[in-house]
């Protein structure tokens, strides 16, 4: 409790100052509810799994700043998703920002340098994910990035009650939103997709490399219903995980409903 404490307060310190500089900022609350899978060195099986999750994303003079916080509560208490808290940071320099000039070429419109924080807080996983950002200029997008990062490892393993250390990797993520209209109607089709390279546990047993895809098909509730554009949101998230958490015996479909408040 002591670092997920450490850990909101330096969110919300660093929230602050980027609020308060910030060129745009989006805030939002989603709740998403569905069946979802354990690995099997968790137990394995699937249970009714309900994450409310706090999202910010910002622009500011250098860059832009993304993190959410995921709370994981399901019904199957067998110590996986157990009221646990996930939560991941980014950080993004952009060359273009900082220089004032243009860095891209093509349809790469800007170049960034990328820093990243993902940390667990039931199993004690603390990951340092530095590397590049690719920004596309792609048409019909409100944004289309490719990051490509380290995976350093630093957690706390299993001599202090977590899950086994592991040897560092390497990440590539897909990340975009695509607004769109059906008559009155606004959608958007916005979320991520990652791939993980393989690597070894402190036993030395390899960690199977993951596909984590997660996309969102969100329709503008707030708009159709109260005449409020840009404030709630209803949809699904599509969950596809191939090899969850490295576990080459669980492949994860899962289809979650989702329900998005915009502050």
């Amino acid at each position: 409790m002591r670092c997920l404490s450490a850990l909101l307060f330096f969110v919300l310190l660093i929230l602050s100052h980027s609020l308060a500089a910030a060129d745009w900022s989006i805030t939002e609350i989603q709740y998403q509810k569905g069946k979802l899978d354990a690995p099997g060195f968790a137990g394995g099986g699937d249970a009714d799994t309900n994450i409310i999750t706090f999202q910010h994303a910002s622009g500011w003079a250098y860059g832009d700043n993304f993190f959410f916080m995921d709370h994981l509560d399901d019904d199957n208490a067998d110590g996986f998703n157990d009221q646990d808290w996930y939560g991941e940071w980014y950080s993004n320099f952009s060359l273009g920002k900082i220089t004032k000039k243009s860095v891209g070429a093509g349809p790469v419109k800007d170049i960034g340098l990328l820093m990243g924080f993902n940390w667990a807080a039931d199993a004690k996983v603390t990951k340092y994910l530095p590397g590049i950002r690719l920004s596309w200029d792609l048409p019909g997008f409100a944004f289309f990035n490719s990051d490509l990062t380290a995976y350093i490892d630093d957690s706390a393993g299993i001599v202090q009650g977590g899950a086994p250390a592991e040897s560092n990797s390497w990440m590539l993520d897909l990340n975009w939103a695509y607004p769109f209209s059906i008559g009155e109607q606004d959608f958007s089709i916005e979320g991520h997709m990652e791939y993980i390279a393989s690597r070894d546990n402190e036993f030395g047993a390899e960690v199977s490399h993951w596909i984590l895809a997660q996309p969102q098909i969100r329709w503008d509730m707030g708009k159709a219903l109260f005449d409020v554009k840009g404030r709630l949101f209803a949809g699904v998230e599509l969950q596809y995980w191939q090899n969850k958490l490295g576990d080459a015996g669980t492949d994860e479909k899962a289809i979650q409903l989702l329900v998005v408040a915009r502050l």
